[in-house]
Parts: C-alpha cells; sequence; structure tokens
C-alpha cells in the first residue's frame, strides 16, 4: 500500500507538471495572435471549455469534497488562471462572429461553475457530494478534451497541421496519461475515466501530426517543379517560334531574289 501511495504522489506530480506545460502552451499561439493582431483561424471553443473543466476539477479536489486530491487543485487553479488570460486576449483580437461566440461561452462557464458549486454546497451532503461534483467534473473533462475535434477535421480536410500544433497536442497526451494512471492508483472513476479519454484523443492529434506535417512542404515542392516544367515548355515553344521566322524569312528572301 505505501507503494501504491507513493506512485499515487509521483504520478500526481508527473500531472502537474504535464498539465502546467499543456496550459502554457498555446503561448506561441498567443504569441502569434498578438504580433498579426488577428486570430486567424483559431479556435476559441478550447479556452472556455478548459477554463470551465480547471474550475471544476480544482473544486472536485478539494479536501472537503474528495480525499488526497490537492494535486488535482493545485494545478487546476493555476490553469484557470491561465485560460483567463487567454479568454480576454483572444477575446480582444478575435473577429466580431468569434468574439460573441467566445463571450457566450463565458457567460456560460460562469453560470455552470456557480449552480455546481452552490447545489453542491448547500443542496447536497456526504458521498452524494462527492459523486455530483467528481461527475461534473469529469463531464467537462470529456467536452474539454474533444474540443479539438474541430481542428482535427480541419488538419483532415486542408490536409496542414498549421492551426494544431505539436506541444499543445503532446502535452495533451502526456496530461492525459499521467492523471489517467492517477485515477488508477487512486481507485478514483471520476479521474481515470475522463483522463484515459483525453490520453487517447492525444495520441490521435500526434497521429494526425505525423501524417500531414510534411504535406505543406510536398506541395510547394510539386508546384516548384509543375512550375520549372511550364517554363521549359514555354522556352521550347519561343525557340521553336523563332526557328519558324527565321525559316518564313529565308524562303522570302530566296523567292525575291527570284524575282
Amino acid at each position: 500500500m505505501a507503494a501504491v501511495s507513493i506512485l499515487h504522489t509521483v504520478f500526481g506530480v508527473f500531472g502537474d507538471a504535464a498539465g502546467l506545460f499543456l496550459f502554457l502552451a498555446p503561448t506561441i499561439t498567443f504569441q502569434r495572435i498578438i504580433t498579426n493582431r488577428s486570430t486567424e483561424e483559431f479556435s476559441g471553443v478550447p479556452y472556455p471549455m478548459t477554463l470551465l473543466n480547471c474550475l471544476l476539477s480544482a473544486w472536485y479536489g478539494l479536501p472537503f469534497v474528495s480525499e488526497n486530491n490537492a494535486l488535482v487543485t493545485v494545478i487546476n487553479g493555476a490553469g484557470a488562471v491561465i485560460e483567463g488570460v487567454y479568454v480576454v486576449v483572444f477575446v480582444m483580437y478575435a473577429p466580431e462572429k468569434e468574439k460573441r461566440k467566445v463571450v457566450g461561452l463565458v457567460g456560460f462557464v460562469c453560470v455552470a461553475f456557480a449552480t455546481v458549486a452552490l447545489v453542491s454546497a448547500f443542496g447536497l451532503a456526504g458521498e452524494t457530494w462527492r459523486f455530483f461534483c467528481g461527475f461534473t467534473a469529469a463531464v467537462f473533462s470529456v467536452i474539454m478534451y474533444a474540443s479539438p475535434l474541430s481542428i482535427m477535421r480541419t488538419v483532415t480536410r486542408t490536409k496542414s497541421v498549421e492551426f494544431m500544433p505539436f506541444f499543445l497536442s503532446l502535452f495533451v497526451f502526456l496530461c492525459g496519461t499521467s492523471w489517467f494512471i492517477f485515477g488508477l492508483l487512486g481507485n478514483d472513476p471520476f479521474l481515470y475515466v475522463c483522463n484515459g479519454f483525453g490520453s487517447l484523443l492525444g495520441a490521435l492529434q500526434l497521429v494526425l501530426y505525423a501524417i500531414y506535417k510534411n504535406m505543406g512542404q510536398k506541395d510547394e515542392k510539386e508546384v516548384v517543379e509543375e512550375g520549372g516544367s511550364t517554363m521549359e515548355m514555354g522556352l521550347a515553344n519561343e525557340n521553336q517560334h523563332t526557328e519558324e521566322g527565321k525559316l518564313t524569312r529565308t524562303v522570302a528572301s530566296k523567292e525575291s531574289n527570284q524575282d
């Protein structure tokens, strides 16, 4: 049991580290957004959904809700602050339609978290309290992990990974895997079910990245090669026309001399 407890803590620390890198991975994306003063084709959906997941998971990890999950509260509390900053920056540079969608999602996040917190604190007790908070946190964890599905569709449609950063996909996989093992060791289905799904989805993103990462370079090379062939054909045609012109002038000159 002591070994299991130690491993439980170790994977919790790994989960915190991977989670922090996961939350910080979009900073590269936001540097680009701030530099270009545009969100381009980046989706704003993942950030409010991740914010809600962090708030609910941090609430679930509190000692008076569930036992031995303090590390869950630590990383998700930090994640909530980071995701809040992302949401503000995204709204600043998003087009009007995307801005309204993200603001609407933030409103939903606030209402959903307040409802869960108030109902669990004043309307439930004991194991029912833990079950309600854990189930709600697990549901929105699945939604958070599923939010990049729209980007995955974009990748398969455009055959480009430009809008699916590698490190974000990598840390989704590492974070999901760490918390999946943490949940198994702690016999907590509210942690291992949703994070097992996240681990699987992160693996799929990495597979997509491996498939499409060089597609853009190949397409560019093909265009250059096609362009080169066209230029050669154009040059050949030009030479052919030049030779035909010379032949015509020669024939005309001979006819003139005969006259």
